[in-house]
């Protein structure tokens, strides 16, 4: 995906939910739906080189991915009030998922969290 795939969001958003369908519970289902879309989102508007999501589901246990190809790490911050919706992709991510972090990459780097659940 590039920068001017912000409409594939929703691809990757019904992708993930099929994946879970028969998986997940619901609820844990739909805070990935969401965390995947703020990280691609993020990874979309902040860069011009496009992103990769990379999902892994195990039992217990949901770890995404989305890599982009700009060096320089992500910073977490708590908007302004009057700053729109805009800035609150992370503060999402560090209030909803069980882990999350980013990883550098010899070119740019991953953000991922991951959640626990269980299955349906």
């Amino acid at each position: 995906m590039g920068r001017a795939d912000l409409a594939a969001i929703s691809e990757v958003r019904g992708a993930v939910r099929e994946l879970l369908r028969y998986r997940w519970e619901e609820e844990p289902a739909r805070v990935a739906e969401l965390l995947l879309s703020e990280l691609v989102t993020n990874a979309l508007v902040h860069t011009d080189d496009g992103a990769v999501v990379a999902v892994s589901v195990a039992p217990e246990k949901l770890r995404v991915e989305v890599r982009d190809f700009v060096p320089g790490m992500p910073v977490s911050h708590v908007p302004n009030a009057d700053d729109g919706t805009h800035g609150r992709g992370l503060v999402l991510v560090e209030s909803l998922a069980d882990a999350w972090g980013v990883s550098p990459q010899a070119l740019g780097k991953v953000v991922w969290f991951e959640l626990d659940g269980e299955r349906p």
